[in-house]
């Protein structure tokens, strides 16, 4: 482990509304307020087990180790605390880990609940990189998903982010929203692009059983999404992205430059290790996962007894990890090295299909490839 690069994932599972079309490990406060408890306020509760995990995750991992190479906050709605008590979660980390110097420090955010002066704070405090979740520009797809912001304030709270100091800011967006048109995501590609951001992220909808958008899908009160506009969506943003500047670097994610790209992500992509702190956290160490429980109460009072909120774990046998290694290292344009892509009768069919070439001695994905990544990793698992 001591050679892994080595990240700390905090979640926040806290939000002032559920979206629609979220599946996360989501709750929200008044969902976790009462007297009941031990703590009427939730926030102040998750704190306390928030620093005791990280103190868990000191004596666990001992002194071989490496300086931490990011910090990551999402949710659920990171902002929903204070920057100083984000701060205090910081502060708790770097008094007993060790971290690059240059370490990325990013926080997602909701454009419509930052507080005034929030975002400085948070920069003051450490932060580098924000993350804001516009999904569109388009009001009544925002209505849609259940989202509460108004479309312009992504754009104001990008501005606000940079006027703070952070050194890279990053938008969320969705696609394939049922209803949306081609009009539509094209007008929020460019007010997204139109922006001072350096990052981009774009994901198809999906649509998860639990959710009320599925809900609703089930019933036939929205249509189930079409996978060819969602192809259709994806081709628009390549298109736009690098007219702009940006290069893609993960299917899902392009950067105005290297600098820009999330490199707590590409821990997740890498298969390098993370330790996730929180309310159903995950992590991963040197092919051990394992998650915490789901329910924030719980998860807090079995800290407070100084016991471990593991809820379950498993250990990859080398087969799962090649096949991991080959599903998330596919994704990224950096492609596969040749011990998981050595030249063979996959590889050359894929070649052949147009769904991949070789860059010096890596395999990446073409920009068809990118669109049929599960059936090129389909090919490359098989025998």
């Amino acid at each position: 482990m001591a050679t892994t690069p080595l990240g700390m994932y905090i979640h926040v599972p806290f939000c002032s509304r559920r979206c629609g079309y979220c599946a996360f490990n989501t709750y929200t406060l008044s969902e976790q307020s009462g007297s009941a408890q031990i703590h009427s306020d939730p926030i102040e509760q998750y704190l306390e087990g928030v620093l005791s995990e990280i103190a868990l995750a000191d004596e666990s991992l001992g002194q071989d180790r490496p300086a931490l190479h990011s910090i990551f906050f999402g949710g659920g709605t990171p902002t929903l605390l204070s920057a100083e008590q984000l701060g205090r979660i910081l502060s708790a980390i770097v008094d007993r880990f060790e971290v690059e110097r240059d370490i990325e420090v990013t926080v997602e955010a909701n454009p419509d609940e930052l507080a005034p002066g929030q975002l400085e704070r948070l920069r003051h405090r450490g932060a580098t990189r924000v993350s804001f979740g516009m999904q569109s520009i388009q009001p009544r797809i925002l209505q849609l998903l259940d989202r509460t912001h108004d479309p312009e304030r992504s754009l104001q709270a990008v501005s606000e982010a940079r006027l703070a100091g952070f050194d890279h800011i990053s938008l969320d967006l969705i696609y394939g929203t049922p209803g949306e048109t081609e009009q539509d995501f094209s007008l929020t590609l460019e007010a997204a692009l139109s922006t001072q951001i350096d990052h981009l992220s774009a994901y198809a909808l999906s649509i998860e059983p639990s959710t009320k958008l599925a809900a609703r899908v089930r019933s036939g009160a929205l249509p189930t999404p079409s996978s060819d506009e969602a192809a259709d969506r994806y081709l628009a943003a390549e298109a736009a992205l690098q007219r702009a500047g940006f290069n893609w670097y993960e299917i899902s994610n392009w950067a105005a430059n290297p600098s820009a790209q999330c490199q707590h992500n590409l821990l997740y992509w890498r298969n390098h290790n993370w330790w996730g702190i929180g309310p159903g956290a995950h992590s991963h160490l040197d092919g051990r996962r394992w998650w915490n429980l789901d329910d924030p109460k719980l998860w807090a009072q079995t800290l407070s007894r100084g016991a471990s909120p593991i809820s379950g774990s498993e250990r990859l046998t080398p087969e799962q990890r090649h096949l991991e290694d080959l599903m998330l290292g596919i994704r990224l344009a950096e492609g596969l090295p040749p011990h998981l892509a050595p030249r063979d009768h996959r590889t050359e069919r894929l070649l052949n299909d147009g769904l991949a070439t070789y860059q010096a001695d890596r395999l990446v994905l073409t920009l068809n490839g990118r669109l049929l990544a599960d059936q090129v990793i389909s090919v490359l698992a098989s025998d």
